[in-house]
């Protein structure tokens, strides 16, 4: 799948999530230097890219470097910000980021940080020998990014790869994107704390259920293996769309002990044509970075 080689980027890139935004110096593909802050999740887009330009002014970045920003949130085509599910970064409605960006930092290409996670696994991490390649982060909520033939699947709206979206025979109740019995709303972080909840066991977020199952109770070994089949069962849907190879998963859920090897002999149920080959992501917390700035490098030089 590589056909740019990861020596190749030099510049900086920013992540901004729901809790914390990352920014860094990027050096011939490696994060030469990495600092982060919390993120004000009520904050207006004008208060999250002062909080981003912080960062990099402290990392020398110069008007006009080459710069990637990944964010929490839908980027349409035209570079516009909006927040999918409302109960992260309320405050950002269809806000013009990419225009902003260049006003105030020289140059930027901007993205959603499961796609730029993506795209970097994709060209240089698990999928780099893959040509139908996802991406899946199970963490809070569950998002992704696809990779085929070389190229991150992207659409005008901005939607392409919100795979935690999708509808899942496992759930019942309500998502956050507005949408019902998805993904997302059985299999993440705030899904496992709701199952856990209607158990019997408020007030419990999905580390405590985690620890729970470890110490062997039954019921939160139910909810996270429920997790684990809701996310075996979007693999095989998406294989069946795309034709996918090779699915890497990435995420505080994702990358728990024991949680991907759940994940697999969930899949193993499914049909062999419908069983790409499942594997953790090995990029970590660089990837939506180092994605970033490969996506900005990219449409440079195309």
């Amino acid at each position: 799948m590589q056909n740019m080689p990861r020596n190749t980027l030099t510049g900086f890139a920013a992540d901004l999530g729901g809790t914390k935004i990352a920014a860094a110096r990027i050096e011939q593909g490696v994060v030469a230097e990495r600092l982060i802050t919390p993120t004000d999740a009520a904050a207006d887009p004008d208060a999250q890219i002062a909080a981003i330009r912080t960062l990099l002014d402290r990392l020398g970045h110069a008007s006009g470097a080459p710069l990637g920003v990944a964010v929490a949130g839908r980027v349409d085509s035209a570079g516009s910000w909006h927040a999918v599910n409302r109960g992260t970064l309320p405050a950002i409605l269809g806000f013009a980021l990419e225009q902003a960006l260049v006003r105030d930092l020289g140059a930027a290409t901007c993205l959603n940080d499961a796609a730029a996670a993506a795209l970097a696994e994709g060209l240089f991490g698990a999928g780099s020998r893959s040509n139908s390649f996802a991406y899946l982060t199970v963490s809070t909520g569950v998002g992704g990014g696809l990779v085929i033939a070389n190229r991150l699947i992207a659409s005008e709206n901005g939607l392409a790869g919100h795979v935690g979206f999708v509808s899942s025979r496992h759930a019942s109740g309500p998502c956050g994107s507005g949408r019902m019995a998805t993904v997302e709303s059985i299999a993440g972080g705030r899904g496992i704390a709701a199952a856990a909840a209607a158990a019997g066991h408020a007030d419990t977020d999905a580390r405590a259920v985690f620890a729970a199952a470890a110490k062997g109770q039954d019921w939160a070994d139910r909810i996270i293996a429920t997790s684990a089949s809701a996310v075996a069962t979007l693999i095989g849907d998406l294989t069946a769309i795309l034709g996918l190879d090779t699915v890497a998963m990435g995420g505080s859920i994702g990358l728990a002990p024991g949680y991907i090897d759940r994940a697999r002999a969930a899949l193993a149920e499914e049909p062999a044509l419908f069983r790409p080959r499942l594997v953790p992501a090995t990029l970590g917390h660089d990837a939506p970075l180092i994605g970033a700035l490969a996506a900005h490098l990219r449409k440079e030089s195309p």
